[in-house]
């Protein structure tokens, strides 16, 4: 079945098979992130809450700990769960382009929006990385 929206309205990206869990009482903040051509992003880090997301332009090479890293192109949605899951990279795929997306977290008011890892951490954790 078919849903019915206004006109104007398209849905574009849809995720499923995720448990999500928002927390009682968050705020949700959005933010645009732009890499320029081959740039390698955050360095890992940990998100306080889940977050959504959706690529604007180009492709995000995207690796959560405990999942094999993939490719998100334009017009692919993301999540992560937050937390203690660390978010290993979100690097532009692209040497020769922009890459883009929009982020919408979910956090207790005024929590930081990442928190970096330490490489102790990362290679404690080793284990949980899939390659």
């Amino acid at each position: 079945m078919s849903e019915q929206l206004p006109p104007g309205v398209e849905v574009i990206s849809t995720l499923s098979g995720s448990a999500f869990e928002i927390p009682a009482g968050a705020e949700a903040r959005t933010a645009r992130i732009t890499l320029a051509p081959g740039d390698p992003g955050a360095p890992p880090h940990r998100h306080p809450g889940p977050v959504f997301g959706y690529v604007i332009a180009g492709e995000v090479l995207f690796e959560l700990e405990g999942q094999a890293p993939r490719v998100l192109k334009a017009g692919e949605a993301l999540y992560e769960p937050g937390g203690d899951v660390i978010h290993l990279q979100g690097s532009n795929n692209l040497e020769d382009a922009e890459t883009s997306f929009v982020v919408t977290l979910f956090s207790e008011p005024g929590a930081p929006i990442l928190t970096m890892v330490s490489a102790e951490e990362l290679a404690e954790r080793e284990h949980l990385r899939v390659r």
